[in-house]
């Protein structure tokens, strides 16, 4: 028994239109042909039409179907390894959009009533985000904002002041800057070298995203990925991408500690063999471990220290650990 379009088309539900398209695409190509040139269809035809319709309802694509349909027919196993293969992508899709919606509530509920224009500016910044970065990733980066918030801020400014004072990227006060940039941005991305990279490369390629929450504008993004610049090529020479990747975190504040505490005592001319000496040195010591994670060689070249200061502490460290002395490790123990 073989049947026309027309009927084959009122007894499937389908539309003539619909079979024509199956026809074109050669998913379902009619074995017969009447002599006034109608397509015929036979019972082989209408098992796979019945197998064409199954999988649509599953959700393929009809170039999937046409994939799954050739060559090895209607293999059961293979029909169902693509049905879930398609959901696993449902689920995924669906998982990426509730983190969204998450995040979205989340951004209400903690402050005013948005109105059009933020609405308008939040979808442009998520989409653009979504670019880049997973839902995950991106709760991980707004999340860990408020560990660099404070500091950012008057970093920014500092870059900016050294900007209209026209400072040239290698002076060491841009580079001290640097350091510190660099610093804050890796603890915010918890160390994921990575993630600071697609980061970055977002911010230079999606003009929308400078100047906005807190964001620097293009032209200081510039000025200091040309001092990082500067500093990775000296930091390379003795780092490896990995040594990198296992750098801790220690607060500008420590540093800046350190560096006023050693001021001092070269302002009093205290000498590197004197109990307070050894305290500062140790105590650098351990900054540095905390930066290292102890896994990594004290460099001079990661050290936002200044050169006396540096020197310094190198020469009061050298004898402290020669000649360690009750005094030296009660002083240590008092300023940590």
């Amino acid at each position: 028994m073989l049947l026309k379009v027309g009927d084959l088309a009122r007894r499937t539900g389908l539309t003539v239109r619909t079979l024509h398209h199956y026809d074109e695409i050669g998913l379902l190509t009619p074995s017969g042909r009447s002599e006034a040139g109608y397509r015929l269809y036979s019972q082989a035809d209408v098992q796979r039409l019945h197998g064409i319709q199954t999988m649509r309802q599953m959700g393929l694509a009809l170039s999937d179907i046409g994939d799954l349909l050739a060559g090895e027919g209607m293999a059961p196993e293979r029909i169902i390894a693509q049905q879930i293969r398609a959901l696993d992508q449902q689920i995924a899709q669906a998982t990426e959009l509730r983190g969204r919606l998450t995040m979205l509530r989340d951004g209400l509920m903690a402050g005013a009533e948005p109105n059009m224009g933020n609405w308008l500016e939040a979808l442009a910044l998520m989409t653009t985000y979504g670019k880049y970065f997973s839902t995950t990733e991106l709760k991980q980066i707004f999340t860990n904002w408020s560990l660099i918030e404070a500091d950012w801020l008057v970093v920014k400014d500092l870059v900016r002041d050294a900007m209209d004072r026209q400072l040239p990227p290698d002076a060491p006060e841009v580079q001290a800057l640097a350091y510190r940039w660099m610093a804050l941005m890796l603890h915010w991305m918890g160390g994921d070298l990575d993630l600071l990279e697609r980061w970055g490369h977002m911010f230079r390629t999606e003009p929308s995203t400078q100047g906005r929450n807190h964001a620097p504008p293009g032209d200081m993004i510039e000025y200091v990925e040309t001092a990082i610049k500067l500093r990775l090529a000296l930091l390379e020479k003795y780092l490896t991408r990995d040594d990198l990747r296992m750098l801790g975190h220690v607060p500008h504040t420590a540093w800046a500690a350190l560096e006023r505490d050693v001021q001092q005592l070269l302002t009093r001319q205290i000498p590197t063999d004197h109990v307070e000496a050894a305290a500062a040195a140790l105590h650098w010591n351990k900054l540095f471990d905390q930066l290292t994670r102890g896994d990594a060689p004290l460099l001079q070249a990661g050290s936002p220290l200044s050169a006396p200061v540096r020197a310094y502490l190198h020469a009061a460290l050298a004898l402290a650990l020669a000649m360690p002395s009750p005094a030296v490790a009660a002083a240590i123990s008092a300023r940590c």
